[in-house]
């Protein structure tokens, strides 16, 4: 599952640092997000879709180092982005 080049886009924009801005671990968290939200939602029809679980777990953990990242580099960031998209208590 993917998702479509506007969703993308428009994350870019909204969680951009500076103009153009394609790989700071904002924009890469928040696409993450998308992807793993529209997974989840992807899961609850197919429940014996193992080898896309897979993928998921993958992006759970890519979206975990990337999150780790940023919290040691500059904290404020970190709360910034999680209150953003609701991922965290």
């Amino acid at each position: 599952m993917s998702i479509t080049a506007e969703e993308k886009s428009r994350l870019m924009k909204e969680f951009a640092t500076k103009d153009g801005d394609t790989g700071s671990p904002e924009v890469q968290v928040a696409i993450l997000t998308s992807r793993i939200n529209t997974l989840t939602e992807h899961f609850k029809t197919h429940k014996k879709d193992n080898h896309g679980r897979r993928g998921l777990l993958k992006m759970v953990a890519q979206r975990r180092k990337l999150l780790d990242y940023l919290r040691g580099k500059e904290e404020a960031r970190y709360k910034d982005l999680i209150k953003k998209l609701g991922i965290r208590r």
